[in-house]
């Protein structure tokens, strides 16, 4: 509704930035993703990630377009960390699965930095992956350091089974299979991350 408004306005806006997610690309414990990577026809997910973009493309050249590919939010006050904050507080918390694969992050001022960025930077276009640079972190890194963030132990894995009985297929697949994703046209447009590194990204969100 939003692309075809824009499509029919007397005058554009000169931004349109829509924010998608980083199922687009296919989970993977060796593949390394970037924006010009393929993706988006092999699962629930990335169709859906796919027809949203599809859906927000506005025709011609007079409105710039950003996509940014958002990986798994951390933030204050819900989000990812609010489900995952009481089993860690009472030491129950460690790695979903087998716990090595790879998982996305970004802080959300990061987020939102990326999305003024793109908004305000006349030369950003196309496809940026907001996530932190910080690429490598698999799952089981994620619970050791939210665990050492709160100081508690953090080595009780949750199993596959229970995650899928619990969440249900389609969304256990979110949780226990992850992309190696990294933001290199994001760095390229000129983007400065105020939290690169994970450990710091924890301690500003649990502080």
């Amino acid at each position: 509704m939003l692309a075809r408004a824009i499509a029919k306005a007397p005058r554009s806006p000169q931004a349109w930035v829509l924010v998608t997610g980083v199922a687009y690309y296919q989970p993977s414990l060796t593949a390394e993703y970037d924006e010009d990577s393929p993706g988006g026809d092999f699962d629930f997910f990335s169709n859906l990630v796919t027809k949203w973009e599809a859906a927000a493309r506005l025709p011609g050249d007079s409105t710039r377009q950003v996509v940014v590919r958002s990986g798994v939010v951390l933030g204050r006050g819900g989000g990812a960390i609010g489900h995952m904050l009481l089993p860690f507080r009472l030491g129950l918390g460690g790695p979903i699965g087998s716990g090595h694969q790879f998982f996305p992050w970004i802080h959300i001022r990061d987020l939102v930095g990326i999305l003024a960025h793109a908004l305000e930077a006349s030369h950003v276009q196309g496809v940026l992956n907001g996530v932190a640079p910080a690429s490598s972190t698999t799952n089981a890194e994620f619970a050791r350091a939210l665990g050492a963030a709160l100081g508690r132990p953090a080595f009780i894995p949750l199993p596959s089974t229970v995650v899928q009985a619990v969440f249900g297929r389609e969304r256990a697949i979110m949780l226990l299979e992850g992309q190696k994703v990294v933001p290199r046209r994001t760095l390229a447009a000129g983007y400065q991350y105020s939290f690169p590194e994970l450990g710091a990204a924890l301690k500003e969100v649990i502080g």
